[in-house]
């Protein structure tokens, strides 16, 4: 049977310059794990899964303007959730998450914060788990 992370019917595209450097930065700062990654001849990244600990994923997208799924550097902005918000603030701050909103509590019972990556991109946390 598959798992409902493989079946996760979201997969966010977050485009990377530097998609080694990418990689690293979602599995130290915030817990990914690589599910998939495929080199290309030059140590670079052709494509790359990587999977949430809740279920479902993103995958490294590509900046390249002539790619037809090109998108501007730092153009991603994507919410996930966790059962453990604060620790995993202390965890993308040590990691060298730009700070954008620190952990504080939603009037709708959710426990949020966002924090940016080396290239731009936005990632906001929370126990919200949707309704």
């Amino acid at each position: 049977m598959e798992s409902e992370a493989r079946r996760a019917p979201i997969w966010p595209l977050i485009p990377y310059d530097d998609k080694p450097g990418g990689l690293r930065f979602l599995v130290e700062a915030f817990g990914f794990t690589e599910a998939l990654v495929v080199p290309d001849d030059s140590g670079g990244i052709v494509h790359a899964e990587l999977r949430w600990p809740l279920g479902g994923g993103v995958m490294l997208g590509t900046t390249d303007p002539a790619s037809p799924f090109g998108k501007p550097r730092g153009s991603a902005a994507v919410y996930l959730v966790t059962d453990s918000p604060d620790a995993l603030f202390e965890r993308a701050v040590v990691a060298g998450a730009e700070v954008l909103m620190r952990p504080y509590d939603q009037d709708h019972g959710s426990r949020d914060f966002s924090v940016r990556d080396p290239e731009g991109n936005t990632f906001s946390f929370g126990t919200y788990a949707g309704s």
